[in-house]
């Protein structure tokens, strides 16, 4: 390399540093925006990071990270040894798959019917009844399934008994577990999940809608071929990211409708994670299971995403 170039370079470097400063001063009210969000997950998720190495431990709180002995890989093996691993995995998966077949099309097709009313008040007034659910906490979603279905004076059981019935012991039954699991995640999460379709809708351009009538298209043919169209990249990126949650299905949520009568359908790994991390102190297998969670989720998110760029998407990296 030239004298001159290697000069060229060296004072490339101070340029673009500059210019990059210069960019941060310009926009820094964006980068202030920012700051609130990256240090949320520099504190509570990057930092955290750091304690997965004891699922390669055998931990013990009195010797630290530090001095706690090395096993290697004795947890995980544990882990696909548990007589309970399969069950636990099958019972998550089928929950994932409930969430992702049912529950995830649910806030499309409310968005695109929203989208369809003209009356302005009354989309207001839909989407506000539709949002609340969102802001109360599973407790309470569960506290008022318990109030409405229990066997004793629960609504629908009295009318059940008025009509001749017999009772249903819903919230003890295995097999009304996964039925009433994903009815009271549609009830909370369908109204919010519409916000961002809505959002990606609003920014279709009207005159392809004027075009389509001209042409003689009908309302459901301009939603088919136009409103589906220019949303599909927004569906796509958030389906990549339901298929990273696949073993990430609320702790809370089953926590609450778990009981010794339906265990054997509603454990999944949260619950498990809980059981043997907090309750009986097993830190380093819990976390061991923690870590497969998160990494079978990684792969999921890195094979969706070439997936969808390999079928023409964005992806979301």
């Amino acid at each position: 390399m030239s004298e001159a170039a290697v000069q060229n370079v060296k004072t490339s470097k101070p340029a673009a540093k500059s210019g990059l400063m210069r960019r941060i001063v310009k926009n820094r009210a964006i980068y202030l925006m920012i700051l609130p969000g990256l240090i949320y997950f520099v504190i509570f998720k990057y930092i955290p990071m750091g304690g997965l190495v004891i699922a390669f431990q055998d931990y013990k709180p009195y010797l630290g990270m530090t001095g706690s002995p090395w096993v290697g890989f004795k947890h995980f093996e544990r882990l696909f040894a548990e007589p309970m691993f399969f069950t636990i995995l099958k019972n998550t998966l089928v929950l994932f798959l409930l969430n992702l077949l049912i529950y995830f099309p649910v806030p499309i097709l409310l968005a695109l019917m929203l989208n369809e009313v003209r009356l302005n008040a009354y989309k207001r007034f839909v989407q506000t009844l539709i949002y609340i659910p969102h802001f109360m906490s599973w407790v309470i979603i569960v506290a008022i399934t318990f109030v409405m279905l229990s066997v004793d004076r629960g609504i629908i059981n009295e009318i059940f008994a008025m009509l001749g019935y017999e009772k249903i012991n819903f919230l003890m039954s295995s097999g009304w577990f996964r039925p009433l699991y994903i009815l009271q995640v549609i009830w909370r999460e369908a109204g919010w999940g519409t916000i961002i379709y809505l959002a990606a809708m609003a920014a279709i351009d009207p005159q392809l809608y004027e075009a389509a009538r001209m042409d003689g298209a009908n309302r459901f043919r301009q939603i088919w071929h136009i409103t589906l169209p220019s949303i599909r990249s927004v569906i796509v990126v958030l389906l990549i990211l339901k298929i990273g949650d696949v073993l990430e299905l609320g702790f809370e949520h089953v926590y609450l409708l778990l009981n010794s009568m339906n265990r054997e359908v509603a454990e999944i790994f949260d619950t498990f994670v809980y059981t043997a991390g907090l309750k009986q102190g097993q830190y380093s297998f819990s976390t061991a299971v923690g870590f497969f969670k998160s990494f079978v989720g990684l792969i999921l998110v890195v094979l969706a995403n070439w997936l969808a760029k390999k079928v023409g998407e964005e992806g979301i990296f």
